[in-house]
């Protein structure tokens, strides 16, 4: 039997919605692969903050995600993998969603729009760190179509964090014209 897929709609961070994503993240089990609790609400109103920088420079971010009923339930997105290990420079898709959503399809729809909004700004491949255990994670960067590429040492942890990938080339140009002769 067929899903219906789920409503959801993305949005560029606002200053209110710091106080939604520690809200919805302050749960244990969203928390454990993140540091296994919800950060500060001051780290989530850098984060709201350098999304919004993120939007208005690359043309994309970790946007807010809501439910058919405009809830906040969590964020999807992209931003440039920053830290000194892993896959530097590169593109990372990321989602995170509260508890209370998991198992409905809203993580793999929102990681489709984030995908189709890449394209537009011209990306052509992402990678998705996930950590060893996080399966809801893998899950997701299966049904999108990454494939394991690689692993890094974790530098604070005694695992290998795993790397997916996938080429999502960009959005398709208009056919040439052939001359006429």
């Amino acid at each position: 039997m067929n899903r219906a897929l789920p409503v959801v709609r993305l949005r560029v961070p606002t200053d209110e919605d710091a106080v939604a994503w520690h809200r919805v993240f302050d749960d244990p089990d969203v928390m454990e692969f993140h540091g296994g609790r919800s950060a500060e609400l001051y780290v989530y109103e850098e984060l709201t903050a350098r999304q919004r920088r993120h939007d208005a420079e690359r043309g994309f971010c970790l946007w807010t995600m809501l439910d058919e009923n405009d809830q906040v339930i969590g964020f999807t997105g992209a931003q440039p993998w920053e830290r000194e290990w892993g896959p530097t420079g590169e593109i990372e898709i990321g989602w995170r969603l509260g508890r209370e959503h998991w198992g409905k399809g809203y993580a793999t729809t929102a990681a489709e729009l984030t995908l189709e909004r890449l394209r537009a700004a011209g990306v052509r491949d992402v990678v998705a760190m996930v950590r060893p255990g996080n399966e809801r994670s893998v899950a997701v960067t299966r049904r999108l179509g990454m494939e394991l590429a690689q692993t890094f040492p974790h530098p604070t942890l005694p695992e290998e964090a795993l790397c997916f990938r996938l080429d999502i080339g960009t959005a398709p140009e208009a056919e040439p014209q052939l001359a006429e002769r």
